[in-house]
């Protein structure tokens, strides 16, 4: 199913996808039971970052799952998709029961990647259906599911090109649920889209909503007016966001110091840096990379005391 790249001591592992023996490389579908049958529960807890999609439908029980240092509880009809590069963190499974379905952004074809928001970064992880759409959801992954456990019933090209065609059906469903009442609205236009875009193009070089205004040609109490509607934060809180989230995932991913992570992502200091940080997470870099994997806090220590001249 997986394959890890790297020990954990050098950061949260990489995970690459491994395709079972004799099936088609790119996808995987197993049921929860069978992941706690072959993937003993502590690896599960530890910290990992896959380079391929997950998919997980809960149809029994709860689960609680963290994407990205977020937790997200899961019950009965969740939904949650997990996207390659982000980092994962598996809750307890003993009560879990439903479908995992594993693929390669590389094995569905380029319109469907389009259509489905595969690249999205700031796609919804975790979707509750509404009645109807969750119907059609389970209807697709009991099909997705069935057509992988039938190999060698049709040709493998044929039995590869029919599981393409049913998980693009699932992905295209899944990225397009109509919003719940109290959810998000849809976008009215492009303003938020070309803010999103753009501060994920630049945000290790500027953080201030007045740049971003300039470059798009908004006022930027435009920017904030379209991003609340989107996604209920202000401009600066999302551009803030985005920022936090790649610290955090280089602070847990790689062995960089902090002068260094700083440096990245356009702090004028490493002091500036962990202001920031601590502000927003209440934690020092180090204590967060510390938490994150695992190992005791490391406190500061005052230095010998010095004779007074």
């Amino acid at each position: 199913m997986v394959k890890n790249r790297h020990a954990a001591d050098q950061g949260i592992p990489e995970v690459s996808f491994t395709a079972p023996a004799g099936t088609p490389a790119g996808v995987e579908v197993l049921p929860l039971a069978d992941l706690r049958r072959r993937v003993p529960a502590e690896r599960l807890a530890l910290p990992q970052r896959p380079d391929f999609h997950h998919l997980i439908a809960l149809s029994g029980g709860a689960l609680s799952h963290t994407v990205d240092f977020t937790a997200y509880a899961l019950d009965a009809g969740s939904w949650l998709w997990v996207r390659p590069g982000q980092v994962q963190q598996w809750g307890d499974l003993t009560h879990a029961e439903g479908t995992l379905i594993l693929f390669r952004q590389e094995f569905l074809d380029p319109a469907t990647a389009s259509g489905a928001r595969l690249e999205d970064p700031h796609a919804p992880v975790l979707r509750r259906p509404l009645p109807g759409e969750a119907a059609a959801l389970r209807l697709a992954a009991d099909h997705l599911a069935a057509e992988f456990g039938a190999l060698g019933h049709l040709p493998l090209e044929v039995h590869t090109a029919a599981l393409r065609h049913l998980l693009s059906v699932l992905v295209l469903r899944l990225a397009h649920l109509t919003a719940p009442v109290g959810g998000p609205v849809a976008e009215p236009d492009a303003t938020y889209p070309r803010f999103r875009d753009a501060v994920e193009q630049d945000f290790t070089r500027t953080r201030r909503v007045e740049e971003y205004a300039r470059a798009l040609g908004y006022a930027p109490r435009t920017l904030s007016r379209a991003t609340l509607a989107a996604t209920g934060l202000g401009a600066k809180e999302f551009i803030d966001r985005r920022v936090v989230l790649e610290a955090k995932r280089l602070l847990a991913h790689s062995d960089l110091p902090a002068a260094r992570i700083a440096d990245h992502l356009g702090f004028s200091s490493a002091t500036h840096f962990s202001k920031f940080f601590h502000q927003r997470t209440g934690q020092t870099p180090i204590a967060f990379r510390d938490v994150v994997r695992g190992q005791p806090v490391r406190v500061a220590r005052p230095g010998p005391a010095r004779r007074r001249g």
